[in-house]
């Protein structure tokens, strides 16, 4: 039976081989690799991924999909939100020598996209790569550079913990149904000596400052500084966008809870 994309899960399911060859390149899946793959669909892409790996463990919240995949031999499918998968647990299972990392792919559902995002980046220690076709336009934030309007809260949460490149277009024709949208998939590698930095007070942070993007700092970031009674030295006479995420970093561990 063919299945209908639901709506409400913001399925769009890959179709078009070449590209998916193409993401399965980037991917560069080894046999024993700890892989997750979240919202594997039809299997578009974990079909070619398991050949080349021999087992998959796959994530999928559609009841339906989830039953189809379960009669796939090589998989093992976790039926679930991914929003409520503890990745931790996921690592100590399968993340056994010589794997012992996660790679975690998928093509994430458009609508919660941003959410699985900063779920992931607490588990960003457990993690070897993640690659993922997500809208371009998100990727484009993700890896914005500052002084552009591209750069806000996603670029400095996820460029303080990851390197990050695009490294394929995704056109809404490779997608049945098409999306309105383009698409693109980004490799996402954690720094192996990330900034030690309280990621709860630098989301604070952050937020606060791209709460008033078009305003001078003194308007937003100035006065919760004022209010946290940091005494240090930080240029609140520019935009949020033109503060490097080195600053932002170097201000969460000033005001270290």
């Amino acid at each position: 039976m063919k299945h209908i994309a639901r709506k409400r899960f913001g399925q769009h399911f890959l179709s078009d081989a070449a590209i998916i060859d193409a993401i399965v390149r980037e991917i560069a899946p080894r046999p024993g690799d700890a892989m997750v793959e979240i919202g594997p669909g039809l299997a578009a892409l974990t079909q070619p991924l398991v050949e080349r790996l021999g087992r998959l463990t796959v994530i999928e919240l559609d009841r339906d999909l989830a039953q189809r995949l379960r009669a796939h031999g090589q998989l093992d499918v976790i039926e679930s939100d991914v929003l409520k998968v503890d990745f931790a647990a996921l690592a100590a299972r399968l993340a056994v020598p010589p794997a012992t990392a996660l790679r975690v792919v998928g093509n994430l559902p458009y609508n919660i996209s941003t959410p699985i995002l900063f779920h992931l980046l607490d588990f960003a220690h457990l993690v070897a790569d993640q690659h993922f076709m997500l809208q371009k336009e998100v990727i484009d934030r993700m890896t914005a550079q500052p002084a552009t309007s591209d750069y806000g809260r996603l670029s400095v949460m996820l460029q303080w913990r990851y390197a990050m490149e695009n490294v394929l277009f995704v056109p809404p024709e490779s997608f049945d149904p098409p999306p309105r949208v383009d698409s693109a998939v980004v490799r996402m590698v954690p720094l192996v000596e990330p900034p030690s930095v309280d990621p709860a007070r630098l989301g604070e942070i952050v937020q606060v400052a791209f709460s008033q993007r078009r305003k001078l700092l003194r308007h937003s970031l100035g006065k919760w500084l004022e209010q946290h009674e940091f005494d240090g030295k930080f240029e609140t006479q520019r935009r949020a966008e033109e503060v490097p995420v080195a600053e932002y970093v170097a201000l969460a561990q000033a005001l270290a809870p």
